[in-house]
């Protein structure tokens, strides 16, 4: 049996329903896996920014965990409201989102990722497992070889008692920047650190301290 590759798979690309049912959409960039095949490599890499898993990005490797790191992304967009932006010029590999999600797990407040919008209707309990099953953490882990197969995240949600099957590898550090400007906002806490490098190798920091009563 070929297993399919989608390479594309965001928000733009989910069709739900209005008995919420889920389709996927645009199968125009996906490739097929045959049974005794673990990956693949093109020179042509197709996606958008921000959903594309690292190894497929930089190498033109793509897997079945290919769209297991997509998957984290939507997921995680989906409980947050923000969008995971790639810090090109500065090396990134897996996108702001992601960073400060994992800087939310680490602290244990993991709360703090649920969108404002939604006020108090939701069940944090749920939004927690889903964190916890790294639709954001684990699935979007650098390394292919850390995510877990879809099975394997299906059977994590369908449990009632469910646990860490290992623990999520912090990103890796960004680099100093380079030609070109660039601005990182960290919104993991109440104090936000914008850095902003430009061509004239200037390296400027800001920080605000947001007032908690506010």
């Amino acid at each position: 049996m070929l297993s399919i590759v989608h390479r594309d798979l965001k928000p733009n690309n989910i069709i739900l329903e209005c008995d919420m049912t889920l389709n996927i959409s645009d199968f125009g960039s996906a490739k097929t896996l045959s049974p005794d095949v673990t990956e693949e490599h093109t020179c042509r890499v197709v996606g958008t920014s921000g959903y594309i898993a690292p190894e497929y990005a930089s190498r033109g490797v793509y897997s079945l965990k290919t769209d297991v790191f997509s998957f984290g992304i939507l997921v995680l967009e989906t409980i947050s409201g923000r969008k995971n932006t790639i810090l090109d010029k500065r090396g990134d590999t897996v996108g702001d989102l992601v960073r400060d999600a994992w800087c939310i797990w680490k602290d244990r407040r993991l709360h703090e990722l649920v969108d404002r919008s939604l006020g108090h209707g939701y069940d944090i309990a749920e939004v927690v497992m889903y964190a916890q099953v790294a639709l954001l953490l684990l699935c979007a882990q650098e390394d292919p070889v850390d995510r877990p197969a879809m099975t394997d995240v299906a059977a994590m949600l369908s449990s009632e008692s469910m646990s860490l099957p290992m623990e999520p590898k912090e990103p890796s550090a960004l680099s100093e920047g380079g030609a070109g400007e660039d601005t990182y906002i960290n919104r993991s806490s109440r104090t936000i650190d914008i850095t902003i490098t430009s061509s004239a190798t200037v390296l400027t920091r800001v920080r605000f301290i947001i007032d908690p009563e506010v």
